[in-house]
């Protein structure tokens, strides 16, 4: 919500408001002194300063003139959660504790009030403080509601902290019910299987990633880490079952794994398992990285003139700025030097338009890199980044 669209509704709250006290005024006379109130100029004050575009001495002047009573806890709430999204969480605070402070509230409110309070120590980096309040909050005498966004802002606080089995530990009831949650705690064990590998425990490391898949049988990093497993100790069938098992999790993932693939059939000594593999993935999904792959193969084996025949079949069904690129690598192989200069000319400017294009991108915010990064780095969600397919992708 914007910050004017936000006023707007704190300046009808507060009219509001002081309609109420007038109206309740009139039920019960007081003497004239006492009735008289502050509050109407404060309102057209607060409001000559929005019309103004004064939006700091606006909310200011608001929060003065509003009187905390049953009827404007919500909007104490408002100014409070205003200040936090303007960056100035250190006024939310005291709005907030303020709130906190009073005896009239019911659990509700004060249930509300505290889960603000705890945004607010998180926004400030108070993770020790927000904790606190977000375990007090799992005890108290609130509504289901509210504690499950107590949950939510402890899995957020331990995330922060990578602190995955507590993580793990608070969300296990909500795991069932939130694919965001399901595929987190996925790639919170993963987190934990890296740090049972680090330290060379590689059964632990095993039974974490199994437990990832049990959670989410989609998570592609649990299956990648368990073939870095298996070739760290030289099972590179193990290995290569692992890897494989990516592509029937998701075929978008073929620019990750088929380089590693094709070198633990190598290691192997299995060219024809590897060519076998290829023609097999040709046939159910013949992205561009397979056709490279297979176009590398064909050329040890057939010679650069097939594999060149090969890679222009291909383009013709599904083109790729990355394919037409490796098919000049191999014009470039039987070229002579007249037709060299314009191709090498030729690759300069495919190579310009490949580098300027991510080669992941986050499924959910839109976020590019290089590199694959399992959380997102802008939008911190996990699993949600894949390498770039089509035209001008892989």
């Amino acid at each position: 919500m914007s910050d004017a669209l936000l006023l707007a509704m704190l300046v009808a709250a507060i009219a509001i408001g002081w309609w109420l006290g007038r109206r309740e005024s009139g039920r019960h006379p007081r003497p004239l002194q006492r009735r008289q109130s502050s509050l109407p100029r404060d309102y057209f004050v607060g409001l000559n300063y929005l019309l103004n575009e004064q939006p700091d001495r606006a909310i200011e002047t608001f929060t003065q003139a509003l009187e905390v009573n049953s009827d404007t806890i919500e909007t104490h709430i408002a100014l409070g959660n205003l200040y936090r999204s303007r960056g100035e969480a250190d006024r939310a605070v005291r709005i907030h504790q303020n709130l906190l402070a009073r005896p009239t509230l019911t659990a509700v409110q004060s249930g509300q009030v505290q889960l603000e309070l705890s945004r607010d120590f998180l926004n400030l980096g108070l993770l020790d403080r927000a904790e606190r309040l977000l375990l007090m909050l799992q005890k108290a005498n609130v509504d289901d509601e509210q504690k499950v966004a107590a949950k939510r802002l402890l899995v957020d606080l331990f995330q922060q902290e990578k602190e995955w089995e507590q993580a793990l530990d608070i969300a296990q009831s909500l795991i069932r019910s939130d694919a965001d949650i399901q595929r987190s705690a996925a790639h919170w064990q993963c987190e934990l299987a890296l740090e049972h590998r680090r330290a060379a425990s590689p059964s632990l490391a095993r039974k974490a990633l199994r437990q990832a898949l049990a959670i989410d049988d989609r998570c592609v990093r649990a299956n990648w880490i368990l073939g870095q497993i298996e070739w760290d100790i030289g099972h590179y069938r193990n290995a290569i079952r692992y890897w494989q098992r990516i592509l029937d999790q998701d075929a978008g993932f073929a620019p990750l794994v088929l380089a590693p693939l094709r070198d633990a059939y190598r290691l192997l000594d299995d060219d024809a398992g590897w060519w076998r593999f290829l023609e097999a993935q040709l046939q159910h999904d013949p992205q561009t990285t397979v056709v490279i792959m297979a176009a590398d193969a064909l050329r040890q084996r057939q010679g650069t003139e097939m594999a060149c025949a090969f890679v222009s079949e291909q383009l013709r069904g599904q083109p790729s700025l990355r394919g037409v690129d490796f098919l000049m690598d191999l014009y470039l192989e039987d070229s002579d030097p007249g037709e060299r200069d314009r191709l090498e000319l030729l690759k300069q400017h495919t190579h310009q338009l490949l580098g300027a294009r991510p080669r992941y991108r986050c499924q959910r915010c839109g976020f590019g890199a290089e590199q694959l990064h399992w959380q997102c780095p802008r939008c911190h969600s996990w699993g949600t980044s894949k390498p770039v397919t089509g035209l001008e992708g892989e």
